[in-house]
């Protein structure tokens, strides 16, 4: 069967050559569409349900809300785990799907099972799908700022303008808002007129809703034309509301809204804020990007509608990026990529050095890119984005690729280099076929062989096989397409570049060289062969132990190019306080050299997909251009640096980075590396177990930070 290829391809060069010439146009078209992401999306195949119960305690809401949702999510097809978390005004259900389930068949099976269960909630209460992405997702963290404008207009021009132009980029999922106050009218009755008036609180809450509402009428003809009735009711001042009748006193005289409290214009409860360079604090957006889009371009398309939104915006005020995950994926794709460029070009000069014939190199650095591409368009065809993992399994592979070239265009050049000059064009095709069948077999197999050796890495599941699938499909689709161009693509390039002159192999001083200096060895080791065999052993007994102390990594750390500062302290922490320790810890922050600027989230934003509480502190940390770094300083040593200035009381300190974070807290919870989980019946137990666990792991090596996490219990 091989056979047959190699020489139906070598007479029937055309057909092949015009095969690979669509096969290229193809890889380059994929290499452009291919999304692009800085690493693998970890996170679980979910559906995240969020219920809103303003105004209960976490208990009411996990009693009324959270129990009844979750018991009945348990047995929908393909579920793999059920969790819940309440809080105070409101509720979040994870229901993770097994990883071959499609992420929208599932929203709808969810959606299905909603329908029933809505109606064992309280009255009013409606669960909700969250947006169709994770955490992860989190690509684009944006500020609005504008001089003269305070946090209630700024936030009120992001839900109501800013947001929703947003959402229409393709790509985007959610767009959540951040920081700022919610405006809301604020109705403060007084119980003693309540009292005098002999009127329930129920009873104003009636009438403000059915005065703040439009109703329609009838048409009315006249002089020719048509006028359409309507009555306006909608609440647009505080004197509107303040003039709402409730009823009526003991004379018949109206009783109205103002006659029984106070009205006026507030914020809503805050449960989040921002804050930027500890300056004060910001309104903000968080883009939410859709599951499986190509984070670059969606990150793109945000800028792009950006500039288009500046112009409707009020005078001075402006929209400014505060993270921007595209410069960390330009960054890990071109270091990549630019590794790939180095190899190629290192093994095409060994290459070119070892067989000192230019055409017959050639022919082996031309498959090497077609195979890239052939890695690109199964890459695209099965949907596995361009991060550092897959392109990692072609840099791997790079070696590999090339060994069935060299070996098939060595073969040939010996037969052809035998012939003399004069008879080589009549043989020439001849020469090609029979050398490429003497080795043509071997090497497909070889090949074949090496890829089931990645088997194994296909039979990981979970976290696990979404880290490494990437650098298997990419390393097994280059090497496969590497068999297949080594019996059809190259016997016809050797055909047309190996021509001129092809002095015999032992006129290579570059071969010759090594042959002298590796024969003496293969003669010695044949010679003392138990001797050879035992010092192997030897060197294998050495290096177990070695491996067994190596220690483990879940996935290569990759410097992201920002820090993530998530200090842990007390859980009744207040917003008010929050805000003072955020911008004192951001204010310091700042001040150190290498740090470009900072952003400080406190609480959640409001999207399902954020469920933190007030007592979570995170201060994403931009950091300038190595360039710009004082002289000797890494990265380790500006986290000490900013670790001994953030000694405050009540508060310990955690050092992370965005991305790894958002995919620690969505697979554990658990907002660092590594975290110990104990589980019981009693709070206060696990409490007090918790606080010696800490006591115990801190002196171990290498732990910088150990905190329990503390709980409030009453």
């Amino acid at each position: 069967m091989i056979e047959r290829i190699i020489e139906y391809s070598a007479r029937n060069r055309v057909i092949v050559l015009m095969v690979f010439g669509l096969v290229i146009a193809l890889g380059a078209w994929s290499v452009y569409n291919t999304p692009v992401d800085a690493i693998p999306d970890l996170s679980d195949n979910q559906v995240i349900v969020f219920t809103d119960y303003p105004g209960r305690s976490p208990q009411v809401v996990e009693d009324q809300v959270t129990y009844p949702l979750a018991v009945n999510l348990q047995g929908l097809p393909q579920v793999r785990a059920v969790r819940a978390s309440s809080a105070f005004g409101f509720s979040m259900i994870y229901v993770i799907f097994d990883d071959k389930a499609d992420i929208y068949w599932a929203r709808t099976r969810v959606l299905e099972r909603l329908n029933y269960a809505a109606s064992l909630l309280p009255q009013g209460v409606v669960p909700t799908l969250g947006p169709d992405g994770t955490g992860v997702g989190h690509v684009f963290w944006y500020t609005i700022e504008g001089k003269g404008y305070n946090l209630e207009q700024l936030r009120t021009l992001q839900d109501w303008f800013v947001r929703y132009q947003l959402n229409t980029v393709q790509g985007v999922s959610e767009v959540a808002s951040i920081g700022g106050l919610v405006r809301e009218y604020q109705i403060d009755l007084d119980p003693n007129k309540l009292f005098a008036y002999n009127i329930k609180v129920s009873k104003v809450m009636d009438a403000v809703k059915a005065s703040n509402k439009d109703v329609g009428g009838r048409l009315i003809e006249q002089a020719d034309a048509e006028y359409l009735i309507r009555g306006r009711g909608y609440v647009r001042s505080i004197a509107d509301l303040e003039n709402i009748v409730v009823g009526t006193g003991m004379n018949g005289t109206p009783v109205y809204v103002k006659n029984l409290g106070t009205v006026q214009i507030g914020s809503a409860i805050r449960r989040g804020l921002l804050d930027m360079n500890g300056e004060g604090e910001a309104v903000g957006g968080i883009v939410v990007m859709r599951y499986g889009e190509n984070a670059k371009e969606v990150i793109d398309r945000v800028k792009l509608k950006i500039k288009e939104l500046e112009k409707g915006l009020p005078p001075g005020v402006t929209i400014k990026v505060a993270y921007d995950r595209s410069d960390l994926i330009s960054r890990a794709v071109e270091t990549l990529n630019r590794n790939l460029l180095e190899e190629s070009i290192v093994v095409s000069v060994i290459i070119l050095i070892f067989l000192l014939h230019f055409p017959s190199a050639l022919v082996i650095v031309l498959t090497l890119p077609i195979s890239v591409l052939i890695a690109f368009i199964t890459m695209k065809m099965m949907g596995v984005t361009s991060n550092i993992m897959s392109l990692g399994g072609i840099a791997i592979a790079i070696g590999v690729l090339v060994d069935a070239g060299v070996i098939m265009v060595e073969n040939c050049y010996r037969h052809l280099s035998e012939i003399p000059p004069e008879e080589r064009a009549e043989k020439r095709l001849e020469v090609v076929i029979s050398s490429a069948k003497q080795v043509g077999r071997a090497i497909f197999f070889s090949l074949a062989i090496i890829v089931l050796s990645f088997v194994p890495v296909f039979m990981l599941e979970g976290q696990e096989g979404k880290l490494f699938h990437p650098l298997a499909f990419t390393k097994t689709f280059s090497m496969m397409g590497s068999a297949v161009l080594a019996i059809t693509l190259v016997p016809v390039l050797m055909f047309y570049f190996m021509r001129g002159k092809m002095p015999p192999e032992s006129s290579n001083p570059v071969s010759s060289f090594f042959i002298k200096l590796y024969s003496p060895v293969i003669r010695w080791v044949l010679v003392w062969k138990k001797t050879t065999i035992a010092l192997n052993l030897l060197a294998l007994a050495i290096a177990v132990p070695l491996f067994m102390n190596l220690g483990s990594e879940f996935m290569p750390p990759l410097d992201e190019g920002s820090l993530l500062y998530m200090p842990v302290t007390l859980p009744n922490v207040s917003i008010t306080e929050a805000k003072r320790i955020i911008q004192e810890q951001d204010r310091i922050i700042k001040s150190v050299p290498e740090v470009e600027q900072v952003l400080g989230k406190v609480g959640r934003a409001e999207t399902s997909t954020d469920p933190a509480p007030v007592s979570m502190f995170e201060s994403i940390i931009i950091l300038k251009p190595k360039e710009e770094w004082r002289p000797g300083i890494k990265k380790a040593d500006i986290v000490a640096e900013l670790d001994s200035k953030l000694q405050q009381t009540g508060v310990r300190n955690g050092w992370t980075q965005p991305i790894i974070n958002r995919i620690n807290m969505l697979s554990t919870g658990v907002r660092t590396d590594l975290g110990v989980k104990i589980f019981g019946n009693d709070l206060n137990v696990l409490k007090d177990l918790a606080i010696q666990a800490e006591s115990i792991l801190k002196p171990v090596r290498g732990a910088a930070d150990v905190v329990a996490e503390r709980v409030r219990i009453r």
